[in-house]
């Protein structure tokens, strides 16, 4: 079975995010980027039904700019086996991604396409649901456990006070949340060896799809300041204050 893993290059979770003076977006210059946690988890997720032989193939697929080559080498690093970019410099939002990964599963065929829940960027939450849904195949968010056998998904996901077992027909499409695994580092010989291994590239006009965006952004900015706590003498002066000032009852 071969598995496809979606990954997307963002501002690395440790980053301060910087609005543009012009607020017409964040500040990209000079930032560190990273792969996108939950895509980590995923790869990890999907390296290790390899290694359990449940998986013959991790194919880990990526689109944007031609930087997104840097974080499909990390993929390869961790243990998929071959990478493709579909390589674009267009805003891609999230139905037009979700179009893309249809093309690539179209001429793919995976039986299980592995991405994370959403995007720590724009935090939409919204690509693998649409891949499902243009794909026609079953699908389970928010995966905190993931067996497969005999021809099917057994997936344990997170839901408001409890847990959901979910069993899916293959092909599927699983997204990953924080628990399901802790991914592994990239050892420095594997890195070496993802150098070599292949990393094909694509553009949208190759998959017959548009990307044209269909939301405008029309301002970002930075969310208001914290403002320091008061300390306040009794219950009465802190009843006022919720009433008069904070306006919460």
């Amino acid at each position: 079975m071969k598995i496809l893993v979606p990954v997307k290059r963002v501002i690395d979770y440790n980053v301060k995010v910087r609005v543009k003076a012009d607020g017409s977006g964040v500040e990209l210059a000079s930032v560190k980027m990273a792969m996108n946690p939950f895509d980590e988890i995923a790869v990890e997720e999907a390296v290790r039904l390899k290694e359990a032989g449940v998986a013959t193939e991790v194919v880990a697929v990526s689109c944007g700019a031609t930087a997104s080559q840097e974080q499909l080498r990390t993929a390869l690093a961790l243990g998929a086996d071959r990478a493709l970019l579909v390589d674009t410099d267009a805003e891609l939002q999230s139905l037009a991604v979700a179009k893309l990964l249809k093309a690539v599963c179209d001429r793919e065929q995976p039986g299980l396409v592995i991405l994370g829940k959403q995007a720590i960027d724009d935090d939409a939450n919204q690509t693998g649901q649409m891949l499902a849904a243009l794909m026609g195949w079953p699908q389970a968010t928010f995966a905190s456990k993931v067996v497969v056998a005999d021809g099917k998904a057994t997936v344990t996901r997170e839901i408001d006070g409890g847990l959901e077992t979910l069993a899916l027909r293959l092909p599927a499409v699983v997204t990953t949340d924080l628990r399901l695994n802790e991914p592994r580092y990239a050892t420095l010989p594997n890195i070496m060896k993802a150098k070599k291994k292949p990393l094909d590239v694509l553009k949208p006009a190759d998959l017959n799809v548009d990307v044209a965006p269909r939301l405008t952004t029309l301002k970002v900015v930075e969310p208001a300041r914290r403002q320091a706590g008061v300390k306040v003498a009794d219950v009465a002066e802190l009843v006022a204050k919720l009433k008069n000032e904070a306006k919460v009852i």
